[in-house]
């Protein structure tokens, strides 16, 4: 069977049209989809980086503020942090004018390997002392942070309010190889006052 001129033609077009859409499907298409996919592996990669970054930027300014919650008094034990908020609460309340008539220490809880300790503390005073102390709560390097406040008017439409709040702070839990050293010591000691 001989093809005619035109046969020709078309058969030849037919194969070049086949081979052009065979190429696209087994080689340029899957290029192009490798290509958008790698495209979008590096950019999910470029991300993480940035993050990675951010991270690391953040990690040094949380080291910062970590250190300076470490001096302002998380690094002390239950006794010395306890301590040193009590004369906080009552420097504050006198530098705002507050007239603090109860502070105590109510109770300390472990959380996460720290310990919160609560105080109450009742006072009275104006408006612009109860605003002074709680800013300077608030303001404090140390870390305390206000978890309850009732404020109410002693006197009807004057400047005279009763304030109760209750303030938590952290400090690093007691350590136990400490603890354990203080017991051995106290222990000597009442053995040694019962000789």
């Amino acid at each position: 069977m001989i093809l005619s001129k035109r046969e020709r033609y078309i058969a030849l077009a037919t194969l070049i049209v086949l081979a052009l859409l065979g190429l696209d499907r087994f080689l340029l298409t899957p290029l192009q989809q490798r290509r958008a996919d790698m495209a979008a592996q590096q950019q999910h990669i470029m991300d993480g980086l940035e993050r990675a970054r951010a991270l690391f930027g953040r990690s040094q300014q949380l080291e910062s503020e970590w250190r300076r919650m470490l001096d302002a008094g998380l690094g002390f034990g239950p006794t010395e942090a306890e301590s040193k908020v009590l004369h906080a609460i009552r420097e504050w309340s006198q530098e705002a004018g507050l007239s603090l008539s109860s502070l105590r220490p109510d109770k300390a809880t472990d959380v996460g390997g720290l310990r919160e300790i609560t105080f109450r503390a009742t006072g009275q005073g104006g408006m612009a002392a109860v605003a002074g102390f709680l800013w300077r709560l608030e303001t404090s390097p140390l870390p305390v942070r206000l978890t309850e406040l009732h404020l109410g008017a002693r006197k009807e439409g004057t400047d005279d309010l009763s304030l109760q709040v209750n303030i938590s702070a952290l400090c690093q839990a007691a350590d136990p190889q400490v603890e354990a050293a203080s017991a051995a010591t106290s222990t000597q000691a009442e053995v040694k006052s019962d000789d």
